[in-house]
C-alpha cells in the first residue's frame, strides 16, 4: 500500500502536526494517539517534528499552518459535536493531510468531508451514520489512510495508528524506540478489523453478507469458491456479488483474497513459520502466486515483510 501524501510530508522540517482535541483528556482514544507522537517529537527534536494541541475554538482562531491535522474525540463523545464544526472541518481540509480519530471521523463524514474516501469509523457509531455520512466508504478496519484523508476508529487502535504514522513519517527505528518506551510488542496493521464491526453494521440488516464473510474467515487455508459461499449463505452468486459491491465496495473473490493475504502478513510478522508454510496456511498452493498477490496488495514481497520483522 502506497502512502504518497505522507511520504511528501516526511520531507518537511519541521513537520507540524496539530491534534484538534474535542473530547476528554483522559480518554484512551486521546492518550493512545498523543503519547506516541509526543515521544517521537521528543526523540527527534523540534527541528524534525512539532506536535500542537488545540481545542476546536482555538483552532479556528489560529491561522498558523500545519501539515497534518486530526480532529479527535472518543466515540462516547459523539453527541458533543463542536458548535463551530463546519468551520473546524474547513480548516482541517486546508492542511495537506487531514482526518479524524474516533467520533471525529463521524463528524467529518457528516459534514461531507469524507465523500468517496475509505474511513475507519468506530463500530459503535454505525447506528449514528446519517445519509450524508453514508457517502464515505465506511471501513471495519482499525484505521485507513486514503490519500490525504486519514482516519482511525480510536480507542486502543489509537496507539497502533499513531505508531504507524511514526513509522511512515520517520522510519522503523524511531517507531521501535517509541514502542520500547511504551512497552508495545506489536503494532496492528490498518488491514486488521474491528472484530465486531461487520456484525454491528450489517448483522441485522444484511445477515447473508455477515454469514458470507464469516464463512470466508473460517476457511482461510482451504478457500471456498464464490459459488460455494453463495450456496452456503443461501443466496445466488449474483445476489452475493451485489451485496459485496454495495456494502463493502468489493467483489467477494477480491474481499476473500485480501482476507487471506492479511492473515498471511500477520503470520509473517507474528510467527516463525516459513514463507512457504505461511502461503499454504493461507490457501496459496503456488509460491509465485502468493508472492505476486502479496506484492500487489501491500507493495512488498513476503520475504521483504519477514526481513522487516527481523530487522526491528
Amino acid at each position: 500500500m502506497q502512502h504518497a501524501d505522507l511520504s511528501r510530508l516526511a520531507q518537511e522540517a519541521p513537520l507540524r502536526v496539530l491534534l484538534v482535541h474535542a473530547g476528554e483528556p483522559d480518554s484512551l482514544t486521546w492518550s493512545g494517539l498523543v503519547q506516541p507522537l509526543r515521544l517521537a517529537a521528543k526523540m527527534l527534536g523540534p527541528g524534525r517534528l512539532h506536535v500542537d494541541v488545540r481545542s476546536p475554538d482555538k483552532f479556528t482562531a489560529d491561522q498558523r499552518h500545519w501539515h497534518l491535522v486530526l480532529l479527535v474525540a472518543d466515540e462516547a463523545e459523539a453527541g458533543l459535536r463542536p458548535a463551530n464544526l463546519r468551520t473546524v472541518v474547513g480548516r482541517c481540509r486546508a492542511a495537506p493531510c487531514w482526518g479524524g480519530v474516533g467520533a471525529g471521523v463521524l463528524w467529518l463524514a457528516e459534514a461531507g468531508a469524507l465523500n468517496g474516501a475509505r474511513a475507519a469509523l468506530p463500530w459503535s457509531l454505525y447506528p449514528d451514520v446519517d445519509m450524508h455520512a453514508d457517502q464515505a466508504l465506511l471501513s471495519p478496519h482499525l484505521y485507513e489512510i486514503d490519500g490525504a484523508r486519514i482516519t482511525s476508529c480510536g480507542g486502543a487502535a489509537s496507539i497502533d495508528f499513531a505508531l504507524t504514522l511514526v513509522d511512515l513519517l520517520f522510519g522503523a527505528t524511531v517507531q521501535a524506540q517509541v514502542k520500547e518506551i511504551l512497552c508495545v510488542d506489536r503494532v496492528r496493521g490498518p488491514d486488521e478489523r474491528q472484530r465486531v464491526a461487520l456484525q454491528a453494521r450489517f448483522g441485522v440488516l444484511q445477515p447473508k453478507l455477515t454469514e458470507a464473510v464469516t464463512l470466508m474467515e473460517a476457511n482461510i487455508e482451504e478457500p471456498l469458491s464464490t459459488d460455494d459461499i453463495a450456496q452456503l449463505a443461501g443466496v445466488s452468486r449474483r445476489q452475493l456479488e451485489r451485496l459485496f459491491k454495495q456494502y463493502l465496495g468489493s467483489l467477494p473473490s477480491r474481499y476473500y483474497l485480501e482476507l487471506r493475504l492479511q492473515r498471511a502478513r500477520q503470520l509473517l510478522r507474528d510467527t516463525n513459520h516459513s514463507i512457504v508454510q505461511v502461503g499454504l496456511m493461507c490457501g496459496f498452493s503456488s509460491g509465485s502466486h502468493f508472492s505476486t498477490a502479496f506484492g500487489a496488495l501491500f507493495g512488498n514481497t513476503p520475504r521483504e515483510e519477514r526481513q522487516r520483522k527481523l530487522s526491528q
